[in-house]
């Protein structure tokens, strides 16, 4: 979970730091650009750490089945 997060915002930052000079740009197609890069970025970020979130929950799953009776 926690390596989520931090890929999370790693990928955050990235995609923050890319639009901010893309955006710097006169040119309106390179800023529709760069929001559609974030967008893409948050998106799969978002996937990732769902997949985490599905991992976390089969592994709690797993070791309460374990668990002896």
């Amino acid at each position: 979970m926690r390596k989520s997060i931090s890929l999370f915002a790693i990928f955050m930052t990235m995609a923050l730091t890319l639009s901010m000079t893309s955006c710097r740009e006169t040119n309106e197609d390179k800023a529709e650009d760069a929001i559609e890069e974030v967008e893409d970025a948050a998106e799969d970020v978002g996937d990732g750490i769902e997949d985490a979130a599905e991992d976390v929950e089969d592994e709690v799953e797993d070791a309460t089945d374990d668990s002896p009776q």
